[in-house]
């Protein structure tokens, strides 16, 4: 992979991780539509850390006070009704379920997955789920509401951004939104759940860059710090977008997406495997 590919596939994964219409989705799709192979699924774990990086700093009071109050509460009772420490078991446990699925089906994951057409079928079904489930939601419940129950819905919802094309920060939000929590707290939350996942696949992944994946540690790195830059004004940007705004524009842009892809792929313009094997 060259440098110039990882800074446009560095551009893309920063903003798209947040928005809710798949980063991994984007990186196949443009990959293939400039004819370049395919990243591949390591390179895309681990850009995606340098997007988390943002959240870390973005969120950086919540995720002190989660981690300060979460190991305080350990030996001091009387903490452990705080909701930063309470976030912090949910967001652990919460884990579990993607971190299970996600070593089960890791060659699916690798593999069939990354197929254009379930790509395109994911971003349009899952388009709508979340534009009808946003539109019917009318509670709003705030991060403060959160119970194990429901941070463990949460991760259940997360464990589908699996398959490319679903969204991480869409699945996760649409969990969300069902059950009653408000776009802001929806999103918040979906993004402190997906660090312990991101980080851990990311340096999970690390392994596999250098040996046959197309991108090396070079170009890794580049869309890395490329990613972590432009995920920062993303999220910023996001959080003031939702308060006021429906995810009704996203929904709209992954229906177009997807059919866009199945056209492509329909007319031979883009191989369903898109890009694989060239150069």
């Amino acid at each position: 992979m060259s440098i110039f590919e990882a800074v446009v596939l560095g551009l893309i994964q920063g903003l798209t991780e947040f928005l809710p219409v798949s980063s991994s989705a984007h990186l196949r799709v443009f990959a293939a539509f400039f004819g370049w192979r395919d990243p591949g699924a390591a390179f895309t774990a681990v850009t995606q850390i340098g997007t988390e990086l943002a959240v870390v700093i973005y969120f950086r009071k919540r995720i002190w006070a989660i981690v300060s109050l979460w190991c305080r509460s350990l030996v001091d009772r009387d903490l452990r009704g705080d909701i930063n420490a309470r976030l912090g078991w949910y967001i652990i446990l919460a884990t579990i379920p993607i971190g299970v699925l996600g070593l089960l089906f890791e060659d699916q994951i690798d593999g069939a997955f990354r197929d254009l057409r379930l790509i395109a079928m994911t971003l349009i079904v899952f388009g709508i789920i979340l534009g009808v489930v946003d539109y019917l939601a009318r509670k709003e419940r705030e991060i403060e509401d959160l119970t194990l129950s429901r941070g463990m819905t949460f991760g259940l919802f997360q464990t589908l951004a699996l398959i490319p094309g679903v969204s991480r920060s869409g699945a996760t939000i649409t969990g969300g939104r069902l059950l009653g929590f408000s776009r802001p707290a929806a999103a918040e939350f979906a993004f402190l759940l997906a660090m312990p996942a991101v980080f851990a696949s990311g340096l999970y992944k690390m392994l596999d860059i250098g040996g046959n994946e197309y991108a090396g540690w070079g170009a890794t790195v580049v869309g890395t710090l490329v990613a972590f830059v432009v995920g920062y004004v993303v999220i910023a940007w996001l959080m003031k977008f939702i308060t006021t705004h429906s995810f009704m524009p996203f929904v709209y842009y992954r229906i177009a997406l997807g059919v866009l892809i199945i056209v492509l792929v329909s007319t031979g313009v883009l191989a369903p495997e898109g890009g694989a094997g060239i150069g």
